[in-house]
């Protein structure tokens, strides 16, 4: 039984990713704010949320810095919430510019800046946020950005101060924002409630759900409370992809291909449109003014995982179809009385994963993370890839790696419909060669991985084998409630046949006149396929019976019936049957009232099926 949780493969990758990108070294942290440059340039985090509210974390992924030049397009979002999209357009463009970010980059004629992400835009955004006062407006900044972290945040007065002593160049470009009436008020005033924005404590996991609530349509997906109207999300997110990381902005959509915003204490925040949102903390910092380990974590984001926002997008289904237990669903072979109850008892312990559609990294995600939450006593788990057209490259590394990682906590992994998928069939095979993985199994129908659960189930509880006893005539399920003198006249009558492997017991169109009680090992039920191919509709075990309906109509056998194994069968006439009942009249109706019993329970296996999705 697995006594360990099952290693999430997202969890593995962001550390192996944090310790990949720990050796660079480039790089300086900011010293043109002198707090900033009290940085440790070892500080490093990556953290990446999902717009269902689970957040995954790697290195410091708590520890505080200022939001910086990261404030400004979710400053530019409330501006457009308090003013409109028209009159913020008329203050501010959305061109990029080409340049550093603290450039005087007024349009010639209108004064606007050139776009809100640089400071000159920014400046202006913060003047447009509405409010009674200066310290009502700072009020309403607070307030946004607890809306998005989803915890209370506050101001970093030491590095607000050392802002506002040595922001020169940002207090001359507010001043020609005044001259130019893009600031209609006095110029002081708003460039203090710039710094202030820029000087709001957060962290990497606060930057990754500010993310997140971008990704998913301005809903912070922890609160699940509303931080920015979804007609806006859109024109924050287009100005972050085309200006977001300053005069790097074009390589970085041709290399990385994600709405991001970069601040110089060495935030990158970064938006996976409908995904998840992440966030990277590393102070050193390149020329342009970016983190160097956070524009690297982002760019093997994008590149390992195939996240470019400019894929080719995929079908939009979810990845996981059904997942349930075998207390939901059984195979089609059939069981005694014993091993039913023993399943019903420990179904739970074996899960099924329906898979479908297009696997791409996001899909997978959800699928290693609620297989990661599972109870550590599932034992054994079928992923099913029969309804998966293609898998790409990141999914089918959580794929391995979730087999590989759940091998070493003691669970059991089989697979439907691998053949479909070469390469990840070659992958797994590599794993097994190099002693990775313990072994890789495999089938071609669902039915089959089902029947698989069930035999490792009945074998870790201390069921005997089908083939290792011959169960008693008197014990088999068909008797049950007969008295002993209608025992004995079965018993009289039957006859004790043994069957090889393989071997057909009957034959599709051979009379229906003879009644098998099987005892000892397993039987198929095989029906013709349009190719002439046999295709199985069941598997009996001992206790079982077939041949039925000779009970009552004599006819042709419609199927076949072959061992799987060697096999031991009673075989009544029906016609002798038929004469022993009228010296016995309650004989006939027992056997018929226990057929009955067994056509029920398939009744009510085929309904499970439905009910668990079946195809």
């Amino acid at each position: 039984m697995p006594s360990a949780r099952q290693p999430n493969p997202v969890e593995r990758y962001l550390a192996d990713l944090l310790e990949r990108c720990r050796p660079l070294e480039e790089g300086e942290v900011a010293t043109y704010i002198p707090e900033l440059g009290k940085a440790d340039p070892s500080w490093f985090g990556i953290c990446v949320t999902t717009i269902d509210g689970h957040v995954y974390e790697a290195g410091e992924t708590r520890r505080p810095f200022t939001l910086q030049s990261i404030s400004k397009p979710f400053v530019y979002g409330l501006a457009l919430e308090d003013r409109g999209k028209a009159a913020v357009l008329a203050r501010i463009g959305v061109e990029p510019t080409g340049e550093a970010f603290n450039e005087i980059s007024l349009e010639p004629g209108t004064g606007r800046p050139r776009n809100p992400m640089i400071n000159a835009g920014a400046i202006a955004a913060a003047s447009l946020v509405a409010g009674h006062s200066l310290e009502d407006r700072w009020n309403r900044m607070l307030a946004l950005f607890a809306l998005y972290t989803g915890r209370p945040v506050e101001l970093n007065d030491s590095v607000y101060r050392s802002e506002r002593e040595t922001g020169h160049r940002n207090r001359a470009i507010s001043h020609m924002l005044r001259n130019a009436g893009i600031l209609t008020r006095d110029a002081e005033p708003e460039l203090d409630l710039y710094f202030r924005q820029c000087s709001i404590d957060v962290t990497a996991r606060d930057l990754s759900i500010m993310a997140a609530t971008l990704a998913g349509g301005g809903v912070n997906p922890v609160t699940r409370e509303r931080a920015l109207g979804a007609g806006n999300v859109d024109e924050v997110l287009s100005v972050m992809t085309s200006c977001g990381m300053y005069d790097y902005a074009g390589e970085w959509l041709y290399q990385v291909g994600f709405p991001a915003k970069s601040g110089v204490s060495g935030g990158i925040l970064a938006v996976l449109p409908g995904q998840f949102g992440i966030g990277v903390f590393s102070p050193p910092l390149d020329a342009r003014g970016n983190s160097v380990r956070g524009v690297a974590v982002c760019r093997a984001l994008s590149n390992e995982l195939g996240l470019h926002s400019l894929n080719a997008p995929r079908i939009a289904l979810s990845a996981l179809r059904a997942r349930f237990d075998l207390r939901a669903r059984s195979s089609r072979r059939g069981r005694s009385e014993c091993e039913r109850e023993l399943l019903a008892e420990h179904g739970h312990e074996a899960v099924i994963y329906r898979l479908q559609g297009d696997l791409s990294f996001a899909g997978m995600e959800l699928v290693a993370r609620k297989l990661g939450s599972e109870p550590a006593e599932t034992l054994l788990c079928v992923f099913d890839l029969a309804s998966v057209r293609e898998i790409d490259a990141p999914a089918a590394h959580i794929l391995r790696e979730l087999l590989i990682g759940g091998a070493g906590v003691g669970r059991e992994f089989a697979l439907v419909g691998l053949a479909r998928h070469p390469q990840l069939e070659r992958s797994l095979g590599e794993a097994v060669a190099n002693g990775s993985l313990p072994r890789l199994v495999q089938y071609a129908e669902l039915d089959a991985g089902l029947e698989w659960c069930e035999n490792r189930l009945l074998s870790a509880h201390g069921a005997a084998s089908a083939d290792a006893l011959e169960l008693p005539l008197a014990e088999h399920e068909l008797l049950g409630g007969l008295d002993v003198e209608q025992l004995r006249c079965v018993a009289q009558l039957a006859e004790r046949r043994e069957f090889a492997p393989r071997q057909f017991v009957v034959r599709e169109g051979d009379a229906a006149n003879e009644l098998f009680l099987l005892v000892r090992g397993g039987l198929s039920v095989l029906a013709s396929g349009q190719s002439g191919e046999l295709r199985r509709l069941a598997t009996l075990s001992p206790g079982m019976t077939f041949g039925e309906t000779a009970l009552v109509e004599r006819g042709a056998r419609s199927a076949f019936v072959r061992a799987d194994s060697a096999a031991v069968c009673w075989v009544l006439p029906c016609a002798a049957l038929e004469s022993a009942s009228r010296a016995q009249p309650g004989l006939m109706i027992a056997l018929l009232g226990n057929v009955l019993r067994s056509s029920l329970q398939i009744v009510s296996r085929l309904s499970r099926e439905l009910a668990a999705g079946a195809p």
